[in-house]
């Protein structure tokens, strides 16, 4: 017995996706990084029109953009980074410096002898005015915060030491920040179908008898379990996660009940939770069916509830165009659903080096109508969305609504959209019967 015991266990961790250490993360975040300075940059620049992107940082100030450009062993900027991006022109490699007193990775060479001119500041002025750029882009932008990173204190400090004839050529690099923000490589997205992955798994491990004995557990204590499995994994989070139950009561009722919630047969079960790992962010949302004495799958009905789900995800994500804003999709996807009788609230977000990324928005839960700005930003390929979603389903076995709340990363490219590990197609049941687990 004892024997099969560690044998069942020894199989369901090889059966587990891989995590690799922390020196092999290193190398891994830092191999993404050169590939993307090499193969996505440059195009993006010339995209936008720039010929210099400067990203100045302060220590524990730090720009959410400069974040993505810092080798794997830094873990912030070092007094004040200075980093600098030049396209020197067409068929040419771009110029990667750093105003620093050494090189910043692989990529950002050392451009600063500081026994030779101890000012960092007139060093970078001379960088620029020896270049002269035709179009200087800073982090300064008026809608996207991962934008916005450049302080006053250092954008006073950058104006100062270049000449004046070059001021006008300043100018905010928000679609750019943006772009190199939200755009995947192939390689990215290989890994990230791991990442997805492994977060699935682990929702599916919380919600099982393995975690959850009905009667007992109560709602917080699946949340921290979910935190404590993060941990044990060695991975990060960007949000704390949320569980939360709908049950065969009027709503009034339930939110009176002391809480947290002890998790009861018949229960509808959610779960909210991302991970972060290899500086790419997952978003998911699932359900889950608390099994009554007697039954071995959860009831038809709430088995429709969830196809209403999956439909409204299909609709949405039927509207995805290149060049079309996500207001427009919001627009299309809303008047889609309705007609077919469901009733929708979409607030679908970018996904990727941050949880709530930069690219296009796809509404907000209070904002139906649509988003300003953000909701304005076109969709571009090789971009990664979390599909989050809800709708309002009437059980009349319940005598009440419910809310299917879904949310799954997924990737547009030239070929279209996909999920990038799947999504919830059937309620998992709990304790685990054949026949009701994600597909």
């Amino acid at each position: 017995m004892i024997i099969a015991f560690l044998f069942i266990a020894i199989l369901a961790q090889a059966q587990s996706p891989l995590i690799i250490s922390e020196r092999e993360r290193a190398r891994v975040v830092d191999e993404l990084l050169e590939d993307r300075l090499r193969q996505v940059l440059p195009a993006l620049m010339r995209r936008e029109g720039f010929d210099m992107w400067v990203i100045i940082s302060r220590e524990y100030n730090e720009d959410p953009v400069i974040r993505t450009l810092l080798p794997a062993t830094w873990f912030a900027a070092r007094r004040t980074t200075m980093l600098i991006a030049f396209d020197p022109g067409p068929e040419k490699d771009l110029e990667y410096l750093a105003v620093s007193r050494y090189d910043v990775g692989k990529m950002f060479k050392r451009a600063w002898d500081p026994d030779a001119n101890p000012d960092q500041w007139a060093q970078l002025g001379k960088i620029i005015t020896d270049r002269n750029p035709k179009k200087i882009g800073i982090n300064k932008a008026p809608h996207y915060g991962h934008a916005d990173g450049l302080t006053a204190n250092d954008y006073d400090n950058l104006v100062r030491v270049i000449p004046k004839n070059l001021h006008a050529r300043i100018t905010s690099a928000e679609k750019l920040a943006v772009a190199w923000l939200e755009t995947r490589t192939d390689r990215e997205m290989v890994i990230y179908q791991q990442i997805c992955r492994i977060a699935h798994d682990i929702i599916r491990e919380g919600f099982s008898d393995q975690v959850i004995q009905p009667g007992i557990t109560t709602t917080d204590d699946v949340v921290w379990w979910y935190r404590e499995k993060i941990r044990e994994l060695k991975l990060d989070t960007w949000f704390q996660t949320s569980v939360s139950i709908q049950r065969n009561e009027p709503e009034a009722v339930t939110a009176k009940r002391p809480q947290p919630l002890v998790i009861m047969p018949g229960d509808l079960l959610h779960v909210d939770f991302g991970i972060t790992y290899l500086r790419l962010n997952t978003d998911t949302q699932q359900h889950a069916y608390v099994l009554k004495p007697g039954e071995t799958e959860p009831p038809a009905y709430l088995k429709d509830a969830l196809k209403q789900g999956n439909r409204l995800q299909d609709i949405l994500t039927s509207h995805f165009r290149e060049g079309r804003t996500g207001n427009e999709i919001l627009k299309a996807t809303r008047e889609q659903a309705l007609a077919e009788g469901i009733t929708p609230s979409i607030y679908t977000h970018p996904i990727g080096f941050h949880g709530h990324a930069a690219g296009t928005t796809i509404g907000m839960w209070d904002m139906q109508g649509g988003v300003p700005h953000t909701g304005d930003y076109p969709m571009h390929l090789n971009t990664a969305y979390s599909i989050e979603l809800n709708c309002t389903v009437n059980v009349p076995e319940w005598k009440r609504d419910i809310r299917i709340q879904l949310e799954e990363d997924g990737f547009f490219d030239a070929s279209g959209f996909r999920y990038i590990d799947g999504r919830q197609r059937e309620l998992i049941g709990i304790p685990k019967a054949d026949g009701v687990n994600r597909q």
